[in-house]
């Protein structure tokens, strides 16, 4: 960073929010795969602190014995074992916390130090916005949960995933404004790459919503299955490339949206696709000059979407086990990060 940009410190302000908003989405990824989300029962323990006392644990392990997900499943659950759970949800729900305290305590002492400048409000309106959304979104996912069907709609778990990840771009852009001023923009015709970076990061946006309908439980079936579970086997769907599965339901909608072999199928589809279109971004921007920027975006991107596609297999062989299933998150995230960073350097003319 340019040690005299005079924005310096709302960036590195925006820069942490991002940090935090990517701490969130991993942790969040560990509590549903470890089916911790159900654990606290209550809103108002948001902000509380942890249980100290047995009697404390044992209070907090009677409301959950009250919920749908303990009578229905876990109901072998001894103590120690809700402790486990309870603490990957209590953490998750810590850092929305922290994130709202950086936010708004940062902020304050921005304006105190006459840091933030007209101009930004609009921006910094919008983003606190996002955030108290993201807040509201995902107690209306836990919600859906603590009703008579112990499960989370992966509708519901798809609007929080990107309601978060909404968060990060806009918190991400608005810093990458700040850290590259217009006046310092390197000559290139890197703009070229706009349309299909944008292309990209579209299909991107809908594989990640497909991956969040993978790792949840698909509304409409009876059986409440993850579509993750099943098919675990590559390239093919068992012995097939499309099983009869994956348009046994009566229409498009079904098949696709509720039908754990069609999502699941949707999800495999839209990888291949994916690296087909960064293919021909990577070969399209071998024949243009690139300035530092747009290279290194490309370059990430690379890396990225390789790393990326090679966890998405292993994942899907092994079942989806928590570390893989983590860092295939991870690597979504970094992707997303990658593309916004792209598209953003490739946006921009030299003056």
């Amino acid at each position: 960073m340019n040690t005299q940009n005079p924005n310096k410190a709302v960036i590195y302000w925006l820069l942490i929010g991002c940090g935090l908003v990517y701490i969130m989405v991993v942790v969040g990824c560990i509590t549903r795969l470890t089916h911790s989300g159900l654990s606290i029962t209550d809103w108002s323990f948001m902000g509380s602190m942890p249980p100290l006392s047995e009697e404390a644990w044992q209070e907090r392990f009677s409301l959950y014995q009250q919920s749908p997900e303990f009578t229905k499943i876990n109901f072998m659950m001894k103590l120690d074992e809700f402790k486990h759970i309870f603490f990957w949800e209590y953490i998750h729900r810590l850092i929305g916390r922290t994130m709202m305290y950086v936010f708004a305590i940062g902020l304050i002492v921005l304006i105190i130090r006459k840091k933030i400048k007209k101009e930004m409000f609009p921006s910094l309106i919008l983003l606190f916005f996002m955030g108290a959304m993201q807040a509201v979104i995902g107690w209306w996912m836990v919600y859906s949960g603590l009703q008579d069907r112990p499960a989370v709609s992966h509708f519901r778990l798809a609007t929080h995933l990107m309601s978060a990840f909404t968060l990060f771009a806009f918190t991400f852009w608005f810093a990458l404004k700040l850290l590259y001023p217009k006046e310092q923009t390197e000559e290139s015709n890197g703009n070229k790459l706009k349309g299909l970076s944008i292309t990209f990061f579209a299909l991107l946006i809908i594989q990640i919503i497909y991956g969040a309908f993978t790792a949840g439980y698909v509304e409409g079936d009876a059986a409440k299955l993850r579509p993750g579970k099943i098919f675990n086997s590559w390239p093919m769907m068992g012995d097939s490339w499309m099983p009869e599965q994956v348009t046994m339901k009566e229409s498009f909608y079904l098949n696709f949206f509720e039908n754990a072999s069609g999502i699941q199928f949707v999800h495999r589809t839209l990888a291949i696709l994916l690296v087909l279109v960064f293919s021909i971004i990577w070969y399209k921007s071998n024949k243009l000059k690139l300035n530092k920027a747009q290279y290194i975006g490309i370059t990430l991107l690379i890396y990225g979407i390789t790393i990326q596609f090679i966890l998405g297999v292993f994942t899907l062989l092994y079942s989806v086990p928590v570390v893989l299933g983590v860092l295939h998150q991870t690597g979504a995230f970094f992707l997303f990060a990658s593309s916004v960073y792209l598209i953003f350097q490739v946006s921009r003319k030299s003056q």
